[in-house]
């Protein structure tokens, strides 16, 4: 769950990081307010994505007036899909250097990594590529916590000396409220070190894990849920994990890393997923309101049904797809691929119910349905 700027700044002041003082307004009287009382400011469109300042989202303002006016021409706008509601008016700090601080949830070390630049306001896409050099990293072990002999050794060679102990305290503190809140992602770009050598978060990002919402619900009251399709709606309603992509290449498999690995073999013979559908164990009940999902979105020229079992048996799954199948009776090519617990079984009924043989290798069956959605003009490949 994303959390836009104004809910997620507080969670850093909550820990000790200082934050600029800022109003948030709904329309243009209360931003000339808050422009009144706040001086020169800087007027923030609030939505849940990135790069609001290349939209044209982020206005500097001198006076009550000014502040207006940007606001006016900001609540007009919409950013990333998003229409803007409101903004965020803080006062404007007296800036030497920006800094990029963030902690993340990392797949290589398996737990939080702590990523530092000295080049702050940039994408860290952007520094990543033309200076890595600059952008510096550190794995953290959550048994024992962030360690701050290790965020000053970190820091150290991107910084002036009289910054490194206040900086790593600062993170430090970041990574507290990392861990408070349940974090994917907490995120500061830019941190600025001001004219009076202080240091000032001016933005944050910050992801909550979706895992731990009912953890921190009353957190959550205050993020920005992904707003849904309709198909994914209705996939809620039945409790279904679904996800509508881009593609033309329609997927159902059971459990998330089996349906994450068809997509990504999707991926590598130049196909494109249509979406992410796991059906898990009742698929036997479930299949048919599964099936007319996918079969909703027009954009999928072919399917692909990808099933492997261990404790779940292969020839439950596939019974309940047939179940489906035949009474839906869809146009679209589908291809299978069943390997596992029952799948002996679940070929045979396939084959006896069907007249369908379920491909030896998940690659051929991936590569078949790619093949047939070309055909079908649909296929990005």
């Amino acid at each position: 769950m994303n959390f836009e700027e104004f809910a997620a700044k507080p969670l850093l002041a909550k820990v000790g990081i200082p934050i600029p003082t800022g109003m948030l307004a709904h329309d243009s009287k209360q931003a000339a307010s808050a422009g009144e009382a706040l001086g020169a400011v800087i007027v923030k469109a609030q939505v849940p994505t990135g790069k609001r300042g290349k939209a044209g989202g982020i206005i500097v303002a001198d006076s009550a007036a000014e502040t207006q006016a940007a606001a006016e021409k900001i609540l007009s706008m919409t950013i990333g899909g998003t229409a803007v509601e409101k903004v965020l008016i803080e006062q404007r700090a007296a800036i030497s250097q920006e800094y990029y601080a963030a902690i993340l949830n990392d797949a290589d070390s398996k737990g939080p990594l702590l990523m530092f630049s000295d080049q702050g306001g940039m994408d860290i896409e952007e520094i990543a590529q033309s200076q890595p050099e600059k952008l510096r990293q550190l794995a953290i072990d959550v048994r024992s916590g962030v360690q701050l002999s290790e965020v000053k050794a970190l820091v150290e060679p991107l910084v002036d000396a009289s910054v490194v102990q206040p900086l790593a305290d600062l993170l430090c503190k970041l990574y507290q409220a990392y861990a408070d809140n349940d974090a994917e992602l907490m995120e500061i770009n830019p941190l600025a070190l001001l004219d009076d050598n202080s240091l000032m978060a001016l933005d944050c990002k910050f992801v909550l894990d979706d895992s731990a919402i009912k953890r921190q619900q009353e957190l959550a009251k205050h993020g920005t849920p992904d707003k849904l399709t309709g198909r994914e709606l209705a996939a809620q309603e039945l409790d279904l994990k679904y996800i509508d992509l881009d593609g033309s290449i329609g997927l159902l498999a059971n459990g998330a890393g089996l349906t994450m690995t068809t997509m990504d073999v999707i991926t590598h013979y130049e196909g494109s997923p249509a979406n992410f559908l796991e059906i898990g164990g009742e698929a036997y009940t479930k299949a048919t309101e599964a099936l007319k999902l996918m079969l909703d979105n027009e954009k999928i020229k072919s399917l692909v049904v990808n099933f492997c079992g261990a404790f779940a048996r292969t020839d439950v799954m596939t019974e309940g797809v047939i179940n489906a199948w035949q009474e839906l009776q869809p146009e679209i090519p589908v291809f299978f691929s069943i390997h596992g617990t029952g799948s002996i079984e679940a070929r045979a009924m396939l084959k006896d119910r069907l007249g369908m043989d379920s491909f030896t290798t998940m690659d051929e069956a991936i590569q078949a349905a790619i093949q047939a959605a070309g055909s079908a003009g649909g296929a990005n490949s």
